[in-house]
């Protein structure tokens, strides 16, 4: 048998796959290599090299070519992948593809790392003199007066500028250039003073730089965790290494970033999915090559190249935007944990309100808690009140004890927050005569108005339709929504103040790039206003003039089936209620309820976050869930409800059988139908993770081979956070 290459290919199958070695050059493990695929070519990562091939030679093709001179990948990548795809259980070749940018998928060569700049010429200059340039053109022209600039940076500071620079570029009033071989930074903000709790928590951290510790950052609300954070990369720089800071949300990207800057005084790369491929592209390579220090970014960012690792952070670990929920199926903040144990290094995860997989991590004694209790900036921690909603006369949704609060907040002058996690202006449209309701045919889901658009959607699929102007199976025009959504309240606070400006930040108002921040960017620190938003608004966000947070809509939370909503909404109201009184104005939280008394309720307003949580372990350490138990969910879906059964049934026998595994279903999804598609799933579960994973990683490479595989999508889903 010849040797061969085993390469991982970008395609959903359980498998490597073998080809002879290249006419000319040499492959290495960790080098992208292009192949002939079907009948076309793919671009794949060696995996090994010299293995027997298990097929003759006549059957196998040769690698085209090797595109990498060194490896793209290093050795201690290579091993991270191969673990994680081993762990969630995922194609190989989609877990090699995940850790590389897309411009590095392709069959091109790889960019420049350093990223060109922009620059006025002489007719720019003279423009800008003559006034002949109006809105986004003139805005760009004079922020290059100062000086040059790299896309990052007027990405940052003005983040609309690329439409401007196209029309600029085709005037030949601006150009690009190549940088200057080194740029000056230096630190822009004074380091502030540190709190006692933050200085011991720096300190452990420090003590354990070389060596891999996981530690717990449990910190409230304003307590500084930023602060620690920022320390920790300064002394991680200052050792010559790399640092690593994830975030769950884009939004969070372009403050935090301008943080790091102002603070460290050294370029700080950014990796998410909002920035142009080249830019992603290049970050990755520089961090690659050691010539950038930090890197900040969303969940794919736990990826990147540490060759001078020194410091992995997670900001917000208990976040659900960590889990992958579509293809390769990873958790970043448990991906950056082995890597911080392959390079040796410690991982700081933080958060106010943990989760109850690292709070059981921190009882067991793998991760050190260290605990931030004190707020420095605030004078006292917001006052929480429920708002008792039974027998009262409500406005859209809103209490007269709530309108009450915000009227008061900003005849202060100061700014509101009416949080709802709702989108669109009402989620049913009924008919008052007969008691129709606008259904998507799609899902058997109510369809969401939204009135703005003057359409109807669907959450689900985002089946669009138009809003009907008589009731489709009584003719009735008593057509009245019900329910609240963000659109809804937008429109009711807006009737009710209509002095004061009402910003809704939901995913509609911030499509465009970069809108988020332009919406907080337009609230002035020191005037009235009042916000209505999602779950967008509740993390990480400085405002200083908000001292108002009420909570709507608590009750979906309260009354959900799923075993993990107890920890979601302790999460969310720990969460936007720490936006109120971030500053040395006092901070008020309301919650409106039908259900005051709910345990879970009192627990969080007696006894806090912590108290809750011990709660609900105590709850799962009983029942036998996560994190006492671990799972795994096998979804499939059919445009026929027999093939989905078939399927399940045929998977469920084949699984072996053991006295630690509990089998749950086969069973319908609890949203039985979505797009169209009919959906059931598996559910498996065993108080042993080492058991769970003997048993189901030979059943997983066998599911393809059922004979009705070829008749459904199916996926494995490890250790899932949702059971949809």
């Amino acid at each position: 048998m010849p040797l061969v290459l085993r390469i991982a290919l970008p395609v959903p199958l359980p498998t490597l796959f073998d080809y002879l070695p290249p006419a000319s050059g040499a492959a290495a493990v960790g080098s992208r290599v292009l192949v002939p695929f079907g009948r076309n070519k793919a671009v794949g990562v060696v995996v090994e090299t010299d293995m027997p091939a298990h097929v003759g030679s006549t059957r196998l093709k040769r690698v085209l070519r090797v595109l990498d001179e060194t490896p793209l990948l290093d050795a201690e990548l290579m091993q991270t992948l191969a673990w994680a795809a081993d762990y969630w259980l995922g194609a190989p070749g989609e877990a090699y593809a995940n850790a590389l940018p897309l411009l590095l998928r392709e069959d091109k060569p790889l960019p420049e790392t350093q990223e060109p700049i922009w620059q006025l010429t002489i007719a720019g200059r003279s423009a800008l003199d003559a006034g002949s340039r109006r809105g986004g053109s003139r805005a760009l022209l004079q922020a290059l007066l100062a000086g040059p600039m790299s896309a990052t940076e007027l990405d940052t500071t003005l983040p609309d500028w690329r439409p401007a620079a196209r029309r600029l570029v085709e005037a030949g009033l601006i150009e690009r250039a190549e940088p200057a071989p080194s740029s000056a930074f230096f630190p822009a903000v004074p380091k502030l003073a540190l709190h006692a709790e933050q200085e011991v928590a720096i300190a452990a951290v420090t003590e354990a730089f070389g060596r891999f510790q996981p530690f717990l950052l449990d910190g409230i609300t304003g307590s500084g965790k930023t602060e620690v954070y920022l320390a920790l990369i300064e002394r991680t720089l200052a050792q010559g290494k790399q640092a690593l800071l994830l975030v769950p949300e884009i939004g969070l990207a372009p403050q935090t970033v301008r943080r790091l800057r102002d603070r460290l005084g050294v370029p700080v790369e950014v990796l998410h999915s909002n920035l142009a491929e080249g830019e992603r592209a290049r970050a990755w390579l520089r961090m690659r090559a050691g010539e950038a220090k930090v890197v900040l970014g969303t969940r794919s960012a736990v990826f990147t190249p540490l060759p001078h690792a020194g410091l992995i952070i997670v900001d917000e670990e208990h976040d659900s935007a960590y889990k992958q929920q579509e293809g390769f199926r990873y958790h970043a903040r448990d991906l950056a944990l082995v890597r911080g144990r392959a390079l040796q290094v410690p991982v700081l995860l933080g958060s106010a309100t943990p989760s109850l997989e690292s709070l059981a991590n921190v009882e067991a004694g793998r991760y050190r808690a260290l605990h931030l209790r004190s707020r420095p900036a605030a004078t006292h921690p917001p006052q929480v009140q429920i708002i008792d909603m039974r027998a009262q006369r409500l406005e859209h949704g809103l209490s007269p004890a709530l309108l009450h609060a915000v009227g008061d907040a900003v005849t202060r002058g100061e700014q509101a927050l009416v949080f709802r996690n709702r989108r669109g202006y009402a989620p049913v449209l009924l008919c008052h005569s007969c008691g129709w309701h606008a259904e998507c045919p799609r899902c058997e889901h109510p369809l969401t108005l939204h009135a703005a658009w003057r359409k109807l959607v669907c959450h689900h699929c985002d089946l669009q339709a138009p809003v009907p102007s008589t009731c489709p199976t009584c003719g009735g025009q008593e057509l009245k929504p019900q329910g609240q959504g963000t659109e809804r309240l937008e429109e009711a606070l807006t009737a009710h103040f209509p002095q004061v400006p009402v910003l809704r930040i939901d995913r509609e108002t911030t499509r465009r790039r970069d809108a988020f921040e332009q919406l907080l960017d337009n609230l002035a620190e020191d005037a009235p206003a009042i916000l209505v938003g999602t779950q967008m608004l509740a993390k990480g966000h400085d405002l200083p003039n908000l001292t108002l947070v009420a909570i709507v809509g608590v009750d979906e939370g309260l009354l959900s089936v799923d075993f993990r909503a107890g920890e979601r909404l302790g999460q969310l109201v720990v969460q936007v209620a720490g936006r109120a009184g971030r500053a040395r104005k006092p901070g008020r939280v309301l919650l409106q309820t039908h259900h005051p008394d709910h345990p879970l309720l009192h627990t969080l307003l007696a006894q806090g976050y912590t108290a809750a949580a011990k709660e609900l372990l105590a709850e799962r350490k009983q029942t036998g869930l996560p994190p006492y138990g671990h799972q795994v969910l096998l979804r499939c879906e059919a445009h026929q409800r027999a093939v989905v059964d078939a399927f399940l049934s045929e998977a469920c026998a084949a699984l072996p059988t053991a006295d630690t595994l509990q089998i749950a279903g086969p069973m319908p999804a609890p949203m039985p139908l979505r797009a169209g598609r009919q959906r059931g799933q598996l559910l498996i579960e065993s108080p042993s993770r080492r058991d769970l994973h003997a048993a189901v990683r030979p059943w997983s490479a066998q599911l393809a081979q059922l004979p009705s595989a070829r008749k459904v999508r199916w996926s494995l889903d490890v250790d899932p956070i949702d059971l949809y």
